[in-house]
């Protein structure tokens, strides 16, 4: 009960307390309505001057993925992690493995690095992570997770050498004679060493899965999102869920790789059994626009190093296969998510769904571009009229503003970096997501810069892409849920839906979006249970 119940739902008037049964609503209105629902069990919840929201949901990440990074060694810059520079990551993985007594021959995986915030401006090489071990394979995955950097004997168990060519939609970068690998490996180019990484024991994965379920829901999140899941990923998760260690909705997507690929019965898709959804089929078609291998229209501001001046990046795929893997989920009659950042590629993602729906295959209709962060207007003109879902990586204009502004697109296009205002424009259902682990999955900054578009450095990227708190909001409950096929079960505060809650230290709506940040998740109820906070 209390004075800042924002329920999402604009039929709602006069929310002064939420009354929740059996992990469901079953009143909204004012404290008399709601108190003649009290009976001797009851528990009652007074906010004061606290929020009470619906739970916020994550619109696009991976959360196995982030399950497993938990275990690995944290190479990212501040405010995420200490790194900035190759010194310092370096002696983080000595301190590791002198810390954990690591035998030789075991793996050392790391994560999160950015050669944009470190100092010497480029990714770690072979002969740096050789100067930390030679006596084990080294494995560092960039911030984007696009790119890589193995050391000497990490390459040799990926069987890549000299004579090694680039495998379609990935790069193997070279050293100064042109062929001898300097262990940085671009998209696809990393399947050769990561099939090697050491797989966990069951009690591992399931003890991960715990772990980033308590992170999730330290933010407020409770719906995951599982992207470009693998079938390993989802059996796991299946098997957390059919054990009951499932606290959080999770929902996965099927990392379809290539055409031929079969895919699950449709009967599998689309429906939840207890806390687990197979909620459709997720394609990566281009790169990371930080790590510059998003597949552009026009080159990048700076290329870069060994590349020609009119480097664009490149699709992961030609387009006749992008064609037939969008065609064929849609006949499959299952929702589609599709990663695409560079605009190339968003025009190549559009021109295919374009394609199916001439020819009445539509599938589930709302198909998604994941973090559409280069999206011209007339591409949102034209995804609008398919009425395509973009899921914006708002926050990456926190993280990476500068960056873009400065090194990848330049001052103009940078300043349009995953446009939001330009879709609420044209009254288009949009998302917005943290892609963790790319980022922390923290929903609070997500909303801030999503509103803000604050820079690391304290710049405003692109003022006339911010979009109101409302708006923004409603990123990450209504259109979120609308986005999962859940607008009937989440998104907001109304009667029938799922008692998903996310109580904050105060209303975001009264503050002025440069205080966003001021905001603290206080408490997160799933399904009617408290999953953060106070018991």
């Amino acid at each position: 009960m209390g004075e800042n119940i924002v329920t999402m739902d604009p039929d709602a008037k006069n929310t002064q307390a939420v009354a929740v049964a059996n992990g469901k609503i079953i009143a909204v209105g004012t404290q008399a309505d709601i108190l003649r629902h009290k009976s001797a069990s009851s528990e009652i919840i007074e906010l004061g001057s606290k929020a009470l929201l619906p739970g916020f949901i994550d619109a696009h990440g991976h959360f196995t993925f982030q399950a497993m990074l938990l275990s690995a060694v944290n190479l990212s810059s501040p405010p995420v992690g200490q790194v900035t520079n190759i010194e310092d990551l370096k002696n983080t993985l000595k301190s590791h493995i002198a810390a954990m007594k690591i035998p030789k021959g075991q793996w050392i995986v790391g994560y999160g690095y950015d050669e944009s915030l470190m100092s010497e401006g480029r990714h770690p090489t072979r002969t740096d992570l050789d100067a930390v071990s030679k006596d084990h394979p080294i494995y560092l995955l960039h911030v984007s997770g696009h790119l890589g950097s193995a050391n000497s004997l990490a390459l040799k168990a990926g069987d890549i050498g000299p004579d090694s060519a680039d495998p379609e939609g990935g790069v193997i970068r070279r050293m100064a004679d042109g062929k001898t690998p300097n262990g940085v490996l671009e998209e696809r180019a990393q399947f050769a060493v990561q099939a090697k990484l050491p797989t966990p024991t069951p009690q591992q994965a399931l003890a991960g899965l715990a772990a980033a379920q308590k992170l999730y829901a330290r933010y407020g999140i409770t719906t995951v999102q599982d992207g470009a899941a693998s079938q390993p990923s989802i059996d796991l998760v299946r098997a957390a869920n059919a054990q009951g260690l499932l606290s959080l909705d999770i929902v996965s997507y099927l990392y379809l790789q290539k055409p031929e690929q079969i895919l699950p019965p449709a009967g599998e898709f689309g429906h939840y059994d207890g806390r687990f959804k197979l909620g459709g089929v997720k394609l990566v078609l281009d790169g990371s626009p930080q790590g510059k291998t998003a597949y552009l229209s026009h080159p990048y501001h700076v290329v870069p190093d060994g590349q020609k001046n009119d480097y664009r990046g490149y699709p992961n795929y030609p387009t006749d296969e992008v064609n037939a893997m969008v065609s064929k989920v849609l006949t499959h009659n299952v929702p589609l998510i599709a990663h695409a950042n560079g605009d190339a590629m968003e025009e190549i993602f559009i021109d295919a769904v374009a394609a199916s729906y001439s020819k009445g295959v539509k599938g589930k209709d709302r198909s998604v571009m994941i973090h559409a962060q280069t999206v011209r207007e007339d591409q949102l003109d034209r995804m609008a009229q398919l009425a395509m879902i973009p899921s914006f990586f708002s926050s990456h204009v926190f993280f990476w503003g500068d960056y873009h502004r400065d090194s990848v697109l330049g001052p103009v296009r940078g300043a349009r970096i995953s446009p939001t205002k330009s879709a609420l424009d044209r009254n288009m259902i949009f998302t917005t997501h943290n892609d963790s682990p790319v980022v922390p999955p923290d929903m609070i900054r997500l909303l801030w810069a999503t509103s803000q578009r604050e820079t690391r450095s304290g710049k405003i990227l692109g003022a006339e892409q911010g979009i109101p708190i409302y708006d923004a909001l409603k990123s990450v409950t209504v259109n979120a849920a609308y986005q999962n096929f859940e607008e009937d079960i989440k998104g907001s505060i109304a009667v029938g839906k799922n008692a998903d809650f996310v109580i904050l230290s105060e209303n975001p709506l009264i503050l002025q979006p440069a205080d966003l940040l001021k905001l603290k998740v206080m408490q997160t109820i799933s399904h009617g249970k408290t999953v953060f906070g106070p018991n």
